[in-house]
């Protein structure tokens, strides 16, 4: 059995930055891709960024290009998440996700999530 726990959360004024973290236990072997989702209230769950294994192969979701970075650090079996120029629409509960079923948006284990709140 996997489990994710996600850290970083937080209250962060307009234009501020955070970096949320995802630790994996359980099997994470060669094909556990990871992710980030997001999902805001009264709206469905999206998928943020994913990272292969290897970590060379990315997606982003085209309202974070160029403000969010996924990458990872398979030896500590965590995902991170660096967000800058947060803006109150980033504001939502975000999650991890680990193995891939579709890439990018399908992932079969989940994290409990963490809430980031953008405000002024």
């Amino acid at each position: 059995q996997v489990q994710l726990v996600e850290s970083g959360g937080g209250l962060v004024q307009i234009g501020g930055s955070l970096r949320l973290s995802c630790a994996a236990s359980g099997r994470t072997d060669s094909t556990f891709g990871m992710g980030w989702f997001r999902q805001a209230p009264g709206k469905e769950r999206d998928v943020v960024a994913a990272i292969n294994y290897k970590g060379d192969s990315t997606y982003y979701a085209e309202s974070v290009k160029g403000r969010f970075t996924i990458s990872r650090e398979n030896s500590k079996n965590t995902v991170y998440l660096q967000m800058h120029s947060l803006k109150p629409e980033d504001t939502a509960v975000y999650y991890c996700a680990g193995e891939i079923l579709r890439w990018p948006t399908r992932f079969t284990y989940w994290g409990q999530g963490t809430q980031v709140t953008v405000s002024s």
